[in-house]
């Protein structure tokens, strides 16, 4: 059987994730990256040289079509994941989403129905649903664009359902809830937190306390990538992917500040705070479906990822400007 997998957005955190345990189980690896001059691969340049020994990794862009297609021949499997996800640059740079978050995707599908890949699991998010109408959230929740970044994840979404109506292309849909741990940039709530207790902040500087958030630790999510890609239940679903437990943002900081052993106030700061009609104020997974479907559940307690989370960042704090909001 040919297992050569193409991830694209490898080397962004969830992607570099999802590469090192394909390559743990056995696969080919084609890691897509983002091209750069200066030659960077991101987060895989952080992986063990025998990780990275089984990579093929190639530099091209999704809003290239032809890049996209030479980096998709060949394969069996392609897990797409390359995407803009910042939702407050969404707010300045809309137009920039729409080339890679939903152009780019169409690229990814053109491809993937020319080169006829065996399976392809696309990366929606649980920002689609925008504010919970009723928790926990299932597939059949309604979808609203409450930010550009959202909005175009929503159409990407309806593109690859799309592929698989009119042309019966095998994806399945992929839509993980907060996903948190090692690698993940500072413009996530978690990494934000840890790196500003760490470095000897008086106050944690953060927006909105009181939204509500399902969290779930990176390899939880990768191992239900790999499942969706193995399910035949899964072609042409949309599955969600999160542990089904909410927690406050101000509650979260509390955990981590007491995990950290480090005594600080939290605060708001009005400059992290996102538009009132564009804050999503409450997101709890239904994960019936991901258990039924994928037989994926997760293996990973709040506490234990939170851990881990943090003696990472405490061995690479140096990576992340903690004095600067990334946005």
């Amino acid at each position: 059987m040919n297992k050569l997998a193409l991830v694209t957005g490898a080397g962004g955190f969830i992607g570099s994730h999802l590469v090192e345990q394909l390559v743990s189980n056995g696969y080919q690896v084609r890691a897509m990256v983002h091209y750069n001059s200066r030659n960077d691969w991101g987060w895989l340049e952080t992986l063990p040289q025998e990780i990275m020994s089984k990579i093929e990794v190639v530099q091209a862009d999704v809003c290239d079509a032809t890049a996209v297609r030479n980096s998709v021949a060949d394969c069996h499997t392609v897990f797409h994941l390359a995407a803009l996800i910042g939702i407050p640059y969404s707010y300045r740079a809309p137009s920039s989403y729409v080339d890679t978050n939903i152009k780019g995707t169409l690229n990814v599908l053109q491809a993937c129905q020319d080169e006829k890949i065996k399976r392809l699991v696309h990366t929606s998010t649980s920002e689609t649903y925008g504010t919970a109408q009723y928790v926990p959230i299932d597939e059949s929740h309604p979808l609203v664009g409450q930010s550009p970044y959202s909005a175009s994840k929503i159409a990407a979404d309806k593109l690859a359902e799309s592929f698989y109506l009119s042309f019966n292309l095998p994806v399945a849909i992929i839509r993980p809830f907060n996903t948190f741990g090692p690698r993940q940039s500072a413009r996530a709530v978690i990494p934000t937190i840890i790196t500003q207790a760490l470095s000897g902040f008086e106050k944690i500087n953060l927006g909105s306390l009181s939204p509500v958030r399902d969290l779930t630790y990176v390899k939880d999510t990768a191992r239900g990538f790999m499942a969706a890609a193995l399910s035949k239940k899964a072609v042409g679903q949309v599955i969600n992917l999160g542990r089904g437990e909410g927690i406050t943002i101000g509650d979260l900081a509390h955990i981590l500040l007491d995990i950290c052993n480090v005594n600080a106030r939290i605060g708001q700061d009005e400059m992290r705070v996102r538009p009132q009609k564009s804050e999503v104020m409450e997101l709890i997974c239904d994960n019936a479906k991901s258990r039924e479907l994928l037989d994926w559940t997760p293996q990973y307690s709040l506490r234990q990822g939170l851990e881990e989370t943090v003696s990472w960042l405490t061995e690479n704090l140096h990576l992340y400007k903690s004095d600067m909001y990334n946005v």
